[in-house]
């Protein structure tokens, strides 16, 4: 079975400002994801999202989006496969998060945010991309220890400062049941 690797992140829909390379680090981190072999699952729209996919289809790889809503209207045109829930944003990120290994994380608002703390409750590791905005620049000075969401210190937040090492430590990750000892 291949292994399932998540991006999450900023859409370009809303006021939230981009921070500057976001979109060619979200497309290198698709890109990374393809050539490990791995299946890239976003949110299936536009922004980090749209820009993972365009790397990892570039590199031969194949992209699912959950969906949100009943249809494809606004999905990218880099996804392969849309999972159509029709449940709206919460319970798609929710499915995506539950679909995944391990996930990535790049800037992001309230949405990637929600989704992080969806992968801590989850059990599911993952790996933020410094230095590209939004929460993904954020979270370790409110976290405990700088990696965790809560006293329950129950799955650690792992850091990258490129492209490559965060799909690298997410793919570790992925690939072990406790693996964040190693990877952090």
């Amino acid at each position: 079975m291949k292994l399932r690797i998540g991006v999450i992140g900023q859409s370009s829909r809303g006021p939230l400002p981009m921070a500057p390379g976001l979109m060619e680090k979200a497309e290198k981190v698709g890109a990374e994801i393809a050539k490990r072999g791995a299946v890239l699952l976003c949110g299936g729209r536009c922004g980090v999202m749209e820009a993972a996919c365009k790397g990892a289809k570039a590199n031969g790889g194949i992209t699912v989006g959950i969906m949100p809503g009943e249809g494809t209207d606004d999905c990218n045109p880099y996804v392969d496969i849309p999972i159509c829930t029709g449940m709206g944003l919460d319970t798609r990120s929710a499915i995506l998060v539950k679909s995944c290994d391990a996930l990535i994380m790049l800037g992001g608002g309230n949405g990637t945010l929600t989704e992080l703390s969806l992968a801590y409750t989850s059990g599911r590791p993952v790996v933020i991309l410094r230095g590209t905005g939004g929460w993904a620049d954020r979270i370790k000075a409110v976290a405990l220890d700088g990696h965790y969401l809560d006293e329950r210190r129950s799955v650690p937040h792992v850091y990258a400062d490129t492209p490559e090492e965060a799909v690298e430590k997410a793919v570790a990750l992925a690939q072990s049941a406790n693996g964040w000892e190693q990877v952090s």
